[in-house]
């Protein structure tokens, strides 16, 4: 059996913490090379102790002289600083960079591994949402492939084994729906930080999780399925579906559906992008059989972009394409963040992202430093919206 080696860039974060129970499972067939994280110094220490990459990255630290003396004594050799993590992400030795750092600095670490030959299992929605046209065109000057870690993409992407491109219909993006599925709109207004943290399916980090809940995460994903798979943005479709058992579905030309089922278990997409869709045994399955019969019944129902605008936004983002989806990353960032310190309203997100948007004339991509730019100046404009937005509380 070959061994694949595995570079992973988030490591102590939610799915880095995932992909190394895969590796851990796999016994022989994976090998990690490189752990990079931000600020979970002794984690990475302990995760290093354990699974003995070649190198390090603590993103975090300024220097060497910030490095805590466990991540020392771990063996291998460290890196400081957000701008090593390129070097993780071309290391000669890795087969299989997994980008599961959250947030646009994991972009120029995408577009190194791809462009030094290296597959990427992709787990950062910024990489393709902002910097979409950049890293397809990294990904074909060198042969490089993308491998989807999202569950939905997953999803797709295994109902795509054997089919053709041309055969393709539509795509059909499930959500959850969040905590606030059926919530009135007035209602939405008082929501909680605790509240909005509390979903009822998957265990997140709190970004990803109040994405979820304003649906601004599934007009992110819907953005990255147009791109992974080269499908117009219209033909792209969003349904509810509280139970979380079908991940996504395809609808082909002839009418046909497919749609991939299971338990949520992130597992499953992480193991399957680090074997290049190679279905690899486990246990779980037989720890917690799948019973249709079982569940019984099975729910969906469409978005109700009244109630959750953040769904609409981002779709019209993606639409217009350029630098618009950029404006949108960097807003949400921003207007996510200052609701988790209580200083803005959950209704207030989609306000200061389309304030953002208003403000943005957009146009093509440049370069990866022309998004940058574009990046601070939303991130400034959404500061403002969200000071004017605070005072009237």
């Amino acid at each position: 059996m070959k061994q694949t080696r595995v570079a992973i860039l988030g490591s102590t974060g939610s799915i880095g913490r995932q992909a190394l129970e895969v590796v851990r499972e796999q016994g022989e067939r994976f090998r990690v090379v490189a752990l990079a994280a931000g600020t979970s110094a002794e984690l990475l220490a302990s995760q290093a102790a354990e699974f003995l990459p070649d190198v390090v990255c603590l993103t975090g630290a300024g220097s060497s002289r910030d490095v805590p003396d466990a991540l020392r004594r771990a063996g291998c050799d460290v890196l400081c600083g957000e701008g090593e993590l390129e070097t993780l992400a071309s290391l000669p030795q890795a087969d299989v960079v997994l980008v599961a750092t959250s947030g646009r600095v994991a972009m120029p670490a995408t577009l190194a591994a791809l462009l030094a030959g290296k597959d990427v299992a992709l787990a950062n929605k910024e990489s393709l949402v902002i910097a979409g046209d950049l890293v397809i065109k990294a990904a074909a000057r060198t042969g490089a492939t993308l491998y989807p870690v999202d569950s939905e993409h997953s999803a797709i992407w295994q109902c795509l084994f054997g089919e053709q491109s041309a055969s393709v219909r539509r795509l059909v993006l499930t959500a959850s729906g969040g905590p606030f599925r059926t919530m009135p709109r007035a209602q939405m207004e008082r929501v909680t930080v605790e509240g909005a943290l509390a979903h009822p399916t998957w265990r997140m980090g709190p970004k990803i999780t109040i994405d979820s809940a304003t649906l601004m995460n599934k007009g992110l994903e819907a953005i990255e399925a147009h791109r992974l798979f080269d499908i117009p943005l219209d033909r792209v479709d969003v349904v509810v579906h509280p139970e979380s058992i079908v991940h996504s579905l395809v609808e082909f030309v002839d009418g046909s559906l497919k749609a991939q089922l299971g338990w949520p278990d992130m597992k499953l997409p992480i193991q399957l992008a680090l074997s290049a869709g190679e279905r690899l045994r486990r246990d779980e399955p037989e720890k917690r059989p799948f019973d249709l019969a079982a569940l019984g019944k099975l729910h969906f129902e469409p978005p109700d972009m009244d109630r959750f605008p953040c769904l609409r936004v981002a779709l019209e983002a993606g639409t217009i394409g350029g630098t618009a989806p950029a404006v949108l990353c960097a807003a949400d960032e921003v207007a996510v963040e200052r609701f988790l310190r209580g200083d803005i309203g959950f209704m207030d997100i989609p306000r200061v992202v389309e304030a953002a948007l208003q403000a943005h004339v957009p146009v093509s991509v440049e370069s990866l430093d022309h998004l940058l730019a574009v990046d601070a100046q939303a991130r400034e404009t959404a500061g403002h919206a969200c000071r004017a937005m605070h005072r009237l509380k």
